[in-house]
């Protein structure tokens, strides 16, 4: 058995195959094994179709990016736009800064766009442009708040999200494990993501899971969570981030949940 302080805990990670390596390397290093069952893709837009977008758009004065992928796909054609970027989420502006573009608009105690719209340069906005790079049908509380508070709020798609599909062995696989005691927790970083894993697994995994530790950011994801898995044990992780979420398995371990 490895040393670390996951040694023997086995970990079920549903994120995309691409934004997985980064905690099934964590879990690795604390001892633990990562089970990888990703239950959403992430196919980005053609970079000219952005372009041709953004060109399009007026020019903003702030360009506000949700996501790591909202950066990976979108920042090149912002990027010279002149416009003062801001990021929700600590990941995110560390992606746009690691691209060599400086961040001015940010929030150090918060993940959500709730959070980054506290921030003063947010309050006042009356007769700006802003423009919020995202996937398709994101979440409409950042560009509704906006315009409320005054601003010309456009967005710019860079990519969908998707059901990734198992495979029919991915499934089998899955429920052996389940069936051998061999899967400890669970960790699911959206409500999304919840939702798609539910609509995969087939009952008996249903009812596995809802023995299983969930853990996972977020009041909506864990509300959500018992919402759709009544009775199902979750421990909240004090952020989405690998950090985050690697101290909350670690803790589960050592406390014996569920």
């Amino acid at each position: 058995m490895s040393d670390g302080p996951l040694a023997g805990y086995r970990v079920l990670v549903t994120r995309p195959a691409l934004q997985a390596d980064e905690l099934v390397a964590a879990i690795e290093s604390a001892g633990g094994e990562a089970i990888r069952f990703p239950v959403i893709q992430i196919i980005g837009h053609d970079p000219d179709v952005i372009s041709g977008e953004f060109a399009s758009m007026p020019r903003p004065d702030i360009a506000i990016f949700v996501s790591v992928n909202a950066v990976l796909y979108g920042l090149d054609p912002v990027r010279s736009s002149g416009a003062a970027i801001a990021a929700v989420g600590p990941s995110t502006k560390m992606a746009i800064e690691a691209a060599g573009v400086a961040v001015s608009i940010s929030v150090d105690d918060g993940f959500d766009s709730e959070s980054l719209l506290g921030h003063p340069a947010l309050n006042d906005v009356s007769d700006k442009t802003v423009t919020i790079v995202r996937g398709e049908n994101g979440r409409e509380i950042l560009g509704n708040t906006l315009r409320d508070r005054g601003a010309d709020v456009n967005y710019l798609a860079t990519y969908r999200r998707s059901i990734r599909q198992a495979a029919e062995d991915e499934f089998q696989l899955l429920e052996e494990r389940w069936d051998r005691g061999e899967i400890d927790c669970v960790t699911v970083l959206s409500v999304e993501t919840l939702e798609n894993l539910l609509l995969q697994l087939p009952s008996a995994s249903l009812e596995a899971l809802r023995r299983t530790l969930l853990v996972a950011p977020g009041a909506r994801v864990i509300q959500t969570a018992k919402e759709l898995v009544p009775g199902i044990s979750a421990v909240m992780a004090s952020g989405p981030r690998t950090a985050d979420i690697l101290n909350a398995l670690i803790k589960a371990r050592q406390s014996g949940q569920p």
